[in-house]
């Protein structure tokens, strides 16, 4: 389970969440809408150890990684992976070695076997020896989604991961994704600024409004 109490950010000196809560279950797909600005990203960036806050804790599955706006655990131990906006693949790696970057403590027979099992997962077989710049930006997304998923994370945080593709490419890869997170049962955030797109791949949406979460009726 996670649970994020009391979180309160500043962003250019403007506070833009504050007494921000969360709790999902495990296996719990939550989409989180908002208007630009409003914190929403600022939010999946503290709960993934990247920034602090003015104030707020966070629990995972009973182990606290943050509180009163520090972290306790940095990102890498922290078991929680991430999906940016613009994919932030390496353009000198190859999709085997972008995929195994965060499981390179790995022997190297446990990554080659890892990779092969994401890439299966995420219907892109075949192609552990090509660059990023020879992906088309869904298959780069899914590159994306299987190196963050490589170290068996126990919740994982898309920053609006759908955004720079078109409709159908985006209605069509989100619903892909959300299957392969179902079939593995990873507890996800979604941030998106898309309502159609938040109530088809999550069980639960809510939109910041006046500074805190409220969850929508959907």
């Amino acid at each position: 389970m996670l649970k994020v109490n009391d979180l309160s950010i500043q962003y250019n000196k403007q506070t833009v969440l504050q007494g921000f809560n969360l709790e999902l279950e495990d296996g719990e797909i939550f989409a989180m809408l908002g208007d630009s600005g409003s914190g929403k990203s600022s939010a999946l960036r503290f709960i993934a150890g990247l920034d602090n806050a003015l104030n707020g804790s966070v629990t995972l599955d009973g182990k606290q990684l943050s509180n009163n706006g520090q972290h306790q655990e940095p990102p890498e131990g922290r078991g929680v992976g991430m999906v940016f906006q613009d994919y932030a693949l390496f353009p000198h790696m190859s999709v085997e070695k972008n995929i195994a970057f965060g499981i390179d403590d790995k022997a190297q027979h446990e990554q080659q076997v890892r990779v092969k099992e994401l890439l299966s997962l995420i219907g892109l077989k075949g192609i552990e020896k090509k660059y990023p710049h020879q992906l088309s930006g869904g298959e780069q997304q899914r590159v994306a989604l299987a190196r963050a998923l490589a170290p068996n994370p126990k919740l994982l945080l898309l920053d609006e991961p759908f955004s720079s593709l078109d409709k159908n490419h985006r209605d069509t890869l989100s619903k892909q994704v959300k299957d392969i997170l179902k079939e593995i049962g990873t507890t996800t955030i979604l941030v998106t600024h898309d309502e159609a797109e938040a109530n088809i791949f999550a069980d639960k949406v809510g939109t910041i409004h006046d500074k805190q979460i409220q969850l929508n009726n959907n």
